[in-house]
């Protein structure tokens, strides 16, 4: 892929800003610019590197297959005693230790109108200005891109809230629902498998709509909202419990499901959808807009259940 002379420009003025994300995520890898991590972001054949991760990620190699979970625990300090299952030898493959059931109780929900979906970390939260919602300093992206070009369910959001939300390597994989929802449509948006950490949402434009993606649309009580499930390098597939596996396959494509006339209803705290391997849920509300709870930040650690906002 040939890099225009502006691409160049912006990661080289991006060059030694934050090393601590990569450190965090990849402790084992040698820290690297800035400059040269966006730049390898555009170079690396991350198609194929996903497909690659998707095979290992499934692979049922036995005692391989333990010792890689073993040191994934041990590397990202995953805290196995509030999995359903804490026996890193009983899992046959990566994926099904990766999308792990926590114990019942282990993320008790906040009496709230609107809680925190996923473990995680705040990307950015805020207002909808104008169908562009705010992704880091310098860069904004569209609500009507990041729904697939979808001009009427984007305006549906103008002037609303949105959310965006990080899942490390190391957090709970299963994405629950803010608050009650009737499912009403779901979108299959192809895109590019950039990584969405921190270093990558600085330096890549438009990155959340930009890359591939699972729109799902609801109904509330309060109208409408979305949850958008975006992939990443080596993120194999995206999965909700109403479809089942949604990627792969990948098209060049969109696709869309219509679910207006069925009756699938989800509440607050159930589990909706799940990651295999890591990425971005960005949540869309429409107006009045959030009030959020004072105590989030960019950068801060969440968890599912937490309290995320009050109706404005």
């Amino acid at each position: 892929m040939r890099l225009s002379d502006t691409d160049l420009r912006l990661y080289t003025q991006r060059a030694n800003t934050s090393v601590q994300s990569r450190q965090s995520l990849f402790p084992s890898i040698p820290i690297v610019p800035d400059s040269l991590f966006l730049l390898f972001q555009h170079l690396l054949p991350k198609q194929a590197l996903t497909e690659f991760g998707a095979h290992i990620a499934n692979a049922r190699a036995g005692k391989l297959t333990t010792s890689l979970i073993r040191w994934f625990v041990k590397k990202y300090q995953v805290n196995m005693a509030e999995a359903l299952n804490p026996d890193i030898a009983s899992y046959a493959s990566f994926n099904e230790f990766f999308i792990r059931a926590l114990k019942p109780d282990a993320r008790p929900l906040a009496s709230a109108a609107l809680i925190c979906p996923v473990d995680g970390a705040i990307s950015q939260f805020g207002a909808i200005e104008q169908d562009q919602i705010f992704q880091a300093k310098g860069h904004a992206f569209s609500t009507t891109a990041l729904v697939g070009g979808d001009s009427q369910l984007g305006a549906q959001f103008d002037n609303g809230s949105f959310a965006n939300i990080y899942l490390s390597p190391k957090d709970y994989h299963r994405i629950h629902m803010p608050c009650d929802g009737r499912l009403t449509r779901m979108i299959y948006v192809p895109g590019a498998l950039f990584s969405v950490n921190p270093v990558t949402a600085r330096g890549v434009p438009n990155l959340f709509a930009r890359n591939e993606r699972v729109v799902c649309v609801f109904d509330s009580a309060q109208g409408p909202f979305v949850m958008v499930l975006v992939g990443a390098t080596v993120v194999g597939s995206m999965a909700t419990v109403w479809h089942g596996i949604v990627n792969p396959p990948r098209s060049k494509q969109s696709r869309t499901w219509d679910y207006v006339n069925d009756v699938i209803e989800l509440k607050q705290g159930e589990e909706m959808g799940r990651f295999l391997l890591g990425s971005t849920v960005v949540m869309l509300f429409p107006t009045p807009r959030l009030q959020f709870n004072p105590s989030w930040q960019p950068g801060g650690a969440v968890r599912l259940g937490d309290g995320m906002a009050e109706r404005g």
